[in-house]
């Protein structure tokens, strides 16, 4: 399976989403196509065997709107040169004909007051008042302000569908066409007994309106892509790259990987790589989220369009373009933006049937009036009305969105979240489990003892570091890293090993200098039937103390004991006090013994300890917990948490983990504080908080506004909805979803006390 996206044109409302998706699902070969009205964008995951862009693009024209793929290589120019260009056009053209409806609208309004209130208003021009002057005046915005609304009905009307389009032209035509009639023969209404009313300025005004609310609903769709922007303007334009001695300035697109690049105080680092010289302070809040400058010396990894606080240093370039972590989040960002949440479901239903429905009603209410009074004018009014005020745009906007502000306020805050299910899981989260290490602490552990059985006469101790350490240096688990590190500060030497072998959750074994090195766990030692009695006191002292131990067995006897501890995160115990503060049960999950295990998690305040499990059980245990009836989130740091966070119904990857991780995860904390756990979670429940609002409004709006049209007051306070104030309604149905929807942009974490 292959995966894109399409940009879309064409779409006037949720309706147009929905038969566009129709029209890609139905593409041989595609497996899933999701369209965001929003975004206005379509996600595909298609069989290329089977089919093509080609085909998909052909699919989205026939249902008579336009496709052209995102192209990976813009990712970080932002919106292409076409893209700008149409959208200044549509704007420019909306802003054209909202002028044009707006003076003529005028016009018509004053020329109608006369009519519209029953009074001789002397200071209006009698010419004003002529039928064949408003006819005049309406007609260009008719059928010129109001071409697409024609278009888009006719294309949807071939393709056996109805869209707000449909409604739009039906409701407006209704109005002008009935006018036009009293125009071209006022006899036969005076002959009925009846005036010549005409209703052009409904019409007109009506189309004008839409027209105003579609062009602010543009510019408020626009700002809810600010995440994006801003992302993308943090990048540097230049970088300075050192060649044959000499600095020298170049665009930020002729970095290659290798290059070495001066940064000085003050500048922005223009790629990512590895400090080769110098040191400095490096504020990364603007990508981590973290607010506190980073020390960074030779060896360190910088980030692209991180800012350079203090000294000048020299890095060497190890990722550009659409490789570095600033272009990895703009497309997390936009993938998340893109998708689909599932509360939008019951929208996505709704949207369906609801223009046919309108319709329905529409004609249902213009019978029932003129049956039962016998006024034409009546069942016009009411009918025009409910074509006019219903609006399925608000439905389709609610979610998305509210899910494109949500995620792009993640990213500022160091949090990617990769797509709108993940981000509406996550307030439902009742369980939070944690690895203990490189997420609860640190992830890098010392050697701060080392016990052995025969002392250390004759150098015994020397030897033993050697044996340990060499078996060591060809595993990658942080524990092995420590006990290398501690030989390297001894200055010990290291040997071959020969057939060196690693035993998932127990320990590592090789033959060293021909003797047989085994490292590992207590339990692992009972199994091969190792004695451990010898130090057994002091494995008891090491565990109260919090820290691991590991034991050395050598020819199948045990010969010595390291104790290893990994420092906790400083705002480890905040972050899980806080979490616990949110209702959550935060449980602890790791592979060491369970003594050490529970003294750590007495210090951050856990409760709930699972211990001893091996890496391969911790799915187990996820689903475990699941099968309890709870929302399980699990954050891990290592390749060994890979399966766990899959398994988990939130998967929340440390950023400064590894890459396995974090493919594997819903949602990435860049900083790797645990505090951004508890932004995430209020961030979900904001965004989900925020798009109920939406919702309610928008399915309110409808279910109160469709049938006081239709009449409904009318027998009781002799009052019917003006189609002018149901189109006003109307058009700016959607202006207030986006605009509750933009709120979320003030989204700050709150302190948990």
């Amino acid at each position: 399976m292959e995966n894109t996206t399409l940009k879309l044109r064409g779409m006037s409302c949720a309706s147009c989403a929905s038969s566009i998706e129709d029209a890609i699902n139905s593409v041989p070969g595609v497996n899933e196509c999701i369209v965001n009205f929003g975004a206005e964008q379509a996600t595909v995951k298609y069989d290329p065997r089977r089919t093509d862009l080609e085909a998909i693009q052909e699919a989205v024209d026939a249902a008579g709107y336009s496709a052209y793929p995102l192209q990976e290589q813009n990712l970080m120019a932002g919106e292409d040169d076409a893209e700008k260009r149409h959208r200044l056009r549509e704007s420019r053209d909306l802003m054209r004909k909202v002028t044009v409806g707006g003076i003529i609208s005028t016009v018509l309004l004053i020329g109608s007051l006369p009519m519209m209130t029953g009074l001789h208003l002397p200071f209006i021009p009698a010419w004003l008042h002529n039928p064949w002057v408003q006819l005049i005046l309406t007609t260009p915005v008719q059928f010129w302000c109001g071409y697409s609304f024609y278009i888009n009905g006719w294309k949807a009307l071939k393709r056996h569908a109805a869209t707000m389009d449909t409604l739009i032209a039906l409701g407006t035509s209704a109005a002008y066409f009935y006018s036009l009639f009293p125009t071209l023969f006022p006899s036969f209404f005076i002959n009925q007994g009846l005036m010549p009313d005409v209703y052009y300025e409904t019409a007109a005004v009506v189309i004008t309106l839409i027209l105003l609310g579609r062009l602010f609903e543009n510019r408020a769709k626009g700002q809810t892509s600010e995440a994006i922007r801003k992302l993308i303007g943090l990048q540097a334009k230049t970088a300075r790259l050192i060649r044959n001695g000499r600095e020298v300035d170049v665009p930020i697109e002729e970095v290659i990987i290798g290059d070495v690049i001066l940064v000085r105080p003050g500048e922005k680092i223009p790629v990512d790589g590895e400090v080769i010289e110098g040191a400095s302070t490096i504020d990364e809040g603007m990508v981590t989220g973290e607010s506190v400058p980073v020390k960074k010396q030779p060896g360190d990894e910088v980030i692209g369009a991180t800012i350079n606080k203090t000294g000048s240093f020299k890095f060497r370039a190890t990722r550009v373009g659409s490789d570095t972590v600033l272009a990895q989040i703009v497309q997390l960002v936009q993938q998340a933006q893109g998708s689909k949440a599932p509360i939008q479901r019951l929208a996505d239903q709704v949207t369906g049937w609801f223009v046919p429905a309108v319709i329905a009603i529409a004609l249902l209410t213009f019978i029932i009036w003129f049956n039962f009074t016998g006024n034409v004018t009546l069942a016009l009014i009411t009918t025009v009305g409910v074509l006019i005020i219903a609006c399925p745009c608000a439905l389709g906007l609610a979610t998305p969105t509210s899910v494109m502000v949500g995620t792009g306020k993640g990213a500022e805050n160091g949090i990617l979240i990769k797509g709108a299910e993940s981000l509406e899981l996550a307030h439902k989260i009742q369980t939070i489990v944690l690895d203990k290490t490189g997420t609860i602490t640190q992830g890098k552990p010392t050697v701060t003892d080392f016990v052995t059985v025969n002392g250390t006469a004759n150098g015994n101790e020397i030897r033993l570091v050697r044996l340990t350490a060499s078996v060591e240096r060809n595993s990658e688990h942080p524990l092995a890293e420590a006990v290398v590190r501690y030989a390297q500060s001894q200055e010990v030497a290291l040997a071959d090993v020969k057939e060196f072998e690693a035993i998932t959750g127990s320990g590592v074994q090789g033959i060293v200098s021909e003797h047989l090195v085994r490292i590992g766990t207590q339990r692992w030692m009972s199994e091969l039937g190792i004695d451990t009695q010898a130090l057994q006191q002091d494995k008891e002292r090491l565990e109260y103390l919090g820290k691991t131990a590991i034991w050395i067995a050598v020819d199948g006897q045990i010969q010595g004991l390291m104790g290893i501890s990994d420092a906790i995160k400083p705002t480890s115990i905040q972050a899980i006090h806080a979490l616990q503060k949110l209702g959550l049960e935060v449980v602890m999950l790791t592979g060491d013994n369970r003594r050490t295990a529970e003294t750590i998690a007495r210090e951050v305040g856990i409760k709930r300890v699972l211990a001893e499990v091996r890496p391969d059980q911790k799915a187990a245990t996820v689903q475990k917990l699941q099968s309890e009836g709870k929302i399980v989130a699990m954050v891990g740091d290592g390749i060994n948490d890979a399966p766990a966070l899959a398994q988990a119904d939130v998967g929340m990857a440390i950023g400064t983990g590894t890459d396995v991780a974090i493919a594997a995860s819903d949602i990435t904390l860049i900083s790797g504080d645990l505090r951004s756990i508890v932004t995430a979670i209020q961030l979900s429940r904001a965004t989900i908080r925020n798009i109920r609002q939406n919702l309610f409004f928008a399915f309110i709006y409808n279910v109160a506004g469709i049938p006081i049209a239709a009449g409904i007051l009318f027998p009781i306070f002799g009052w019917l909805l003006n189609p002018i104030i149901a189109g006003a309604a109307m058009a700016f149905s959607s202006v207030s979803v986006v605009t509750n929807a933009l709120r979320l942009r003030k989204f700050q974490a709150k302190p948990v006390a």
